[in-house]
């Protein structure tokens, strides 16, 4: 089968994944600046750094598709499991939001993207196992350090905020600020992959 379809397809889900999260913000309760902070702040906040995850995972996957002729049942598979682990981010946006960034909460948005970092480490294998060693895809990704560091620090956020100060918030904010860290970490390009998508990609 060739890629356009499942790029189609996943293109919609990640449309819809957005437009669920943005339906889940409030509207605030006055008229005053101070009525927006209060009543959605926090929520446009959790919206800004999921809506940046998203993206990050839409263009990756863009990229990514334009090194792939044909998918194989495996490679539908995988990219189905990284569809489902973000498609639970809206959910868990909006209970971090609800909460207040209470612990539980904030553990299970970190488990979310730790998931849809593992899934979409589990897609590239899959294709690169698909094309062989000699894969343009492999070639682009090289050791995919970003990738694994992304892994890390969304577990490090994970278990910063189940033990690190159980009582109080500072595992939390150091939950918050790894992820954090990894939305700036992929929004600076990759100038590499880049290339290579440009030299490799299929043409229309």
């Amino acid at each position: 089968m060739r890629s356009n379809r499942l790029e189609a397809f996943s293109d919609g889900v990640l449309a819809i994944i957005i437009t669920v999260m943005v339906l889940e913000l409030r509207a605030p309760e006055g008229h005053d600046l101070s009525d927006l902070v209060h009543t959605t702040g926090v929520g446009l906040l959790t919206y800004l750094l999921s809506f940046v995850y998203i993206g990050i995972y839409w263009n990756g996957h863009h990229h990514m598709f334009h090194l792939v002729r044909r998918v194989s049942g495996g490679v539908l598979w995988a990219n189905l499991a990284l569809l489902f682990c973000l498609s639970l981010v809206p959910f868990t946006t909006a209970w971090v939001s609800e909460s207040r960034f209470a612990q539980t909460p904030v553990v299970i948005y970190g488990l979310n993207l730790l998931g849809a970092a593992v899934a979409y480490l589990v897609l590239q294998w899959v294709i690169i196992r698909q094309q062989g060693p000699e894969s343009p895809l492999r070639q682009a990704v090289g050791t995919d350090r970003k990738g694994k560091i992304s892994v890390v620090f969304d577990l490090v956020g994970v278990l910063s905020a189940l033990t690190i100060d159980r009582s109080g918030h500072v595992g939390v904010w150091i939950a918050m600020a790894c992820f954090v860290g990894i939305v700036i970490m992929w929004v600076v390009p990759d100038r590499r992959i880049a290339r290579l998508v440009h030299q490799y990609a299929t043409p229309d």
